[in-house]
């Protein structure tokens, strides 16, 4: 019915895996799960999964793996994270049959690819490959609170694989790999003095001058990496200084992003960039490694064909690097416009849950 809606707390945390997509990724986007509140929604999952007698269940803190264990010769990880940003008036959920779209917090990003883990889960019993279902917790906060962290942390035996899936939202398409992410401050430094005497002092402002044209001569470096252009990025995404409005600062901060190819490693896109802002006081704030695609891997080679062949760059950051870091290639693929994550009008195609879900089935059947 076009426009329904479940009403207020009747959400289900008994769910129901024999259900279709669209039905189950309602019951998981109806059990409301904002970052470091995903106990409701992990117990759900848990209780679930240990119904399977096919399956064996871990459960540390809020993070949920559930393995095959059928003696195969591959092994691969199908994750998605149980968190939502906070509520914005989009729960419950909202069902629109005639436009093909299902509302609602976390639809997109990513209850949507949850749904489809789970329908794995349950109705592929006998995979051709071993496969390790993921389901873990704040995501979408800080890093010190990722259920992934934890994970490698507590147990990274249980991540072992030769290939690995995240369900972040990428328009039911695979995006492989991901992009490395920098963020560091280059300081400039001057003499404070009354703005009507200004000759007495040292604008530091005005010497970030030099700093601005350094990035707006920048020239993005577009490596091919497994047949896919990546292209980087270094932007000013911050500048700050200024003491009063009749002084002369004598510091100034502009902080800058840098977006690198998953062909360097953290320490070379560091010294890179010192290295472009030489002269100056750099300081180091933020530094998390990109992730490899990996596509020549056997799995990963028949996952791309199995989706029809189509593959494009990761622009963007995402837990595909944590498993790139334990030796594990990973791309991303699930249902849902990333550009509608953490909107108010999040949602989900119900053509992508289907298409993923179809995708994933065939690919695990060996069909």
């Amino acid at each position: 019915m076009t426009g329904s809606t479940t009403p207020a707390g009747a959400a289900l945390d008994a769910l129901d895996l024999t259900t279709d997509v669209v039905t189950l990724t309602r019951s998981l986007v109806d059990i409301e799960s904002v970052s470091l509140d995903e106990a409701r929604i992990a117990d759900a999952v848990e209780a679930a999964l240990r119904a399977l007698p096919h399956l064996e269940v871990t459960r540390i803190g809020h993070n949920v793996v559930a393995r095959t264990d059928l003696g195969r010769g591959e092994r691969v990880v199908i994750a998605g994270h149980l968190d939502t940003v906070p509520v914005n008036g989009n729960l419950p959920s909202r069902l629109d049959e005639a436009a093909g779209l299902l509302h609602g917090l976390g639809t997109c990003d990513m209850k949507g690819g949850d749904a489809v883990i789970l329908r794995m889960a349950a109705s592929v019993p006998e995979p051709v490959r071993d496969v390790t279902y993921v389901f873990y917790e704040a995501e979408e906060i800080e890093a010190e609170h990722n259920g992934l962290r934890r994970l490698v942390e507590a147990r990274p035996d249980l991540l072992e694989a030769d290939f690995a899936i995240l369900m972040e939202p990428s328009n039911a398409a695979v995006e492989a790999g991901c992009q490395g992410t920098l963020r560091v401050e280059v300081r400039t430094r001057g003499e404070r003095a009354h703005s009507a005497r200004s000759w007495k002092g040292v604008n530091a402002i005005h010497g970030a001058a030099e700093v601005l044209a350094r990035l707006n001569a920048y020239q993005p470096r577009k490596p091919v990496i497994d047949g896919l252009e990546y292209h980087e990025g270094l932007n000013a995404v911050r500048i700050s200084g200024g003491v009063a409005g009749n002084v002369v600062p004598d510091e100034c901060v502009v902080t800058v992003n840098y977006r690198f190819a998953p062909d360097l490693s953290t320490q070379e896109a560091e010294a890179w960039v010192r290295e472009f802002f030489s002269g100056y006081d750099v300081t180091l704030t933020d530094l998390a490694p990109g992730a490899l695609p990996g596509l020549d891997r056997p799995a990963a080679a028949a996952f791309v064909e199995a989706i029809g062949g189509r593959v494009a760059p990761k622009f963007g950051w995402t837990d595909v690097a944590r498993f790139t870091d334990l030796g594990v290639p990973a791309v991303n693929y699930g249902p849902g416009d990333p550009l509608f994550a953490h909107k108010a009008d999040e949602h989900v195609p119900l053509a992508d849950l289907h298409r993923c879900e179809d995708a994933l089935r065939g690919w695990l059947s060996g069909e």
